[in-house]
């Protein structure tokens, strides 16, 4: 009990922590909400009675869904090149005029190409916050909650996801636009509140700017923890400037070849390949056709919307834990029940085309409420902290960006072919493929993955 009021996000001294997460996290809610717009939608707009005045048949719908990789790409690039450059801050505040956008084309969609762009600037804020937003959180955190409070990206993504289920199921087409363009407006007016983060500015040599950050972020105001924070304060300008001397040397190529870079590529990499071959991505944007092809006793909707309150209370979980029993632990309990469970729906479903299960219509719901539950609580949940956590001080911006760019690569590829998969493959083959993607992960992680809880942002 006491570690984990050690670790409680509630603490006078980390409130300010705590509202910095929630605000910058208002676009990661507002992308989730872009992400779960298009499952429910992709019902209604492939019916007779559509909302839009033009037709979308399964080639332009994998296409639809593939552009989020497309503009997670070219987010991540325009963050790479200004997020040292011109802050984190600027880099947050840039976040909210591509979003606005797409809720306008989305809104005034004459063809499909709009709905196209739309779905490409949802990508570009996911592509730019999901590099940004873990970044600027764990530079402004305490180490003893860095976890949690990074986690919390998934944990609004999964909660936008959810909201967009719901507004695109009961509302109508038109009216979501409405709604959700209230996100990037209150998001950019929170913003203003802001200090750029203490990490940052001494690298940039800016120490008055640099204290006042690191005091706003740990609520040190009075006069009794004035002198505590001034010893908190200089021990991080010590291990900045240290840090700073040590990678004295502009950066090369050479950098990223050396042998804790390479490893750490190595766990990106498959840690990328495995979050989008086990599908569960993939799941959260075509949900509704999932229940459908599986012949599911539930609503496709009302399935969808209770997936996304699982994937909630999985990501929950994960925030409770991770600064507690680590990554590791949860990443493998992540991969070996994504693994399983995708196998075991992809049995079921082939055994229901021989056998009468009519009585047991209800498994399928099981099974995903299974798989991402188990995803967020690691693969899904904690994602982007491990990413962060993997690479060493001098190249963790440039490694998280390179890994991002992979997985925006892999979004692409996966969401344009998962639809085609379910259509040509079926069900079964494509949830087998997922499990076998899972379970590989898994042994990679059992064998090769080091537990990051605690590690210094500032020290290799």
């Amino acid at each position: 009990m006491s570690r984990i009021l050690k670790n409680s996000l509630v603490q006078s001294k980390t409130r300010y922590q705590l509202l910095a997460t929630v605000i910058v996290n208002i676009i990661t809610f507002g992308h989730g909400v872009g992400v779960g717009w298009l499952s429910p939608t992709l019902t209604k707009i492939t019916r007779s009675d559509s909302p839009l005045d033009f037709p979308v048949d399964i080639d332009e719908i994998s296409w639809l869904g593939s552009m989020l990789g497309l503009g997670s790409l070219l987010g991540n690039l325009t963050i790479a090149l200004l997020i040292e450059r011109t802050g984190r801050k600027f880099c947050i505040y840039l976040l909210a005029g591509p979003y606005a956008c797409l809720w306008i084309l989305i809104y005034f969609a004459s063809n499909v190409y709009f709905l196209y762009a739309a779905r490409f600037l949802c990508g570009f804020t996911g592509g730019a916050a999901y590099l940004v937003v873990p970044i600027f959180i764990s530079e402004l955190a305490d180490s003893r909650i860095r976890g949690a409070l990074t986690s919390m990206v998934m944990l609004s993504v999964d909660l936008g996801i959810l909201a967009g289920y719901i507004l695109s199921t009961y509302l109508a087409f038109h009216i979501v636009p409405f709604l959700a363009i209230i996100l990037p407006v209150a998001y950019f007016i929170a913003s203003l509140i802001l200090p750029e983060t203490a990490p940052y500015l001494l690298k940039q040599s800016n120490v008055v700017a640099a204290e006042k950050s690191f005091r706003y972020y740990r609520n040190h105001r009075s006069s009794i923890s004035e002198e505590a924070s001034k010893d908190k304060f200089e021990e991080l300008r010590t291990a900045v400037v240290a840090q700073q001397t040590k990678n004295s040397t502009p950066l090369s190529y050479k950098d990223l070849i050396t042998k804790p870079a390479l490893k750490a590529f190595a766990a990106s990499v498959v840690l990328s390949l495995g979050y989008q071959f086990s599908g569960v991505f993939s799941f959260i944007n075509y949900m509704s056709d999932i229940f459908k092809a599986s012949g599911s006793i539930v609503d496709v909707n009302t399935g969808t919307i209770i997936i996304g309150v699982v994937q909630i209370i999985g990501v929950y979980t994960s925030t409770i834990l991770v600064d507690i029993v680590g990554r590791r632990l949860l990443m493998l309990i992540s991969t070996l029940g994504v693994g399983i469970g995708c196998i075991a729906f992809g049995c079921f479903t082939l055994i229901g085309k021989s056998y009468d299960l009519s009585d047991l219509n209800w498994v399928p719901l099981v099974l995903m409420i299974f798989i991402c539950y188990v995803a967020n609580i690691g693969l899904i949940g904690i994602f982007f902290l491990v990413l962060v956590e993997l690479f060493p001080a001098k190249i963790r911006s440039v490694g998280t960006s390179i890994s991002v760019l992979f997985l925006s690569v892999l979004v692409f590829s996966t969401l344009k072919i998962f639809p085609l998969m379910l259509h040509y493959w079926g069900i079964s083959y494509t949830m087998w493929f997922s499990g076998a993607a899972g379970l590989l992960t898994f042994l990679y992680f059992w064998l090769f993955l080091q537990e990051t809880k605690g590690k210094s942002m500032i020290e290799d």
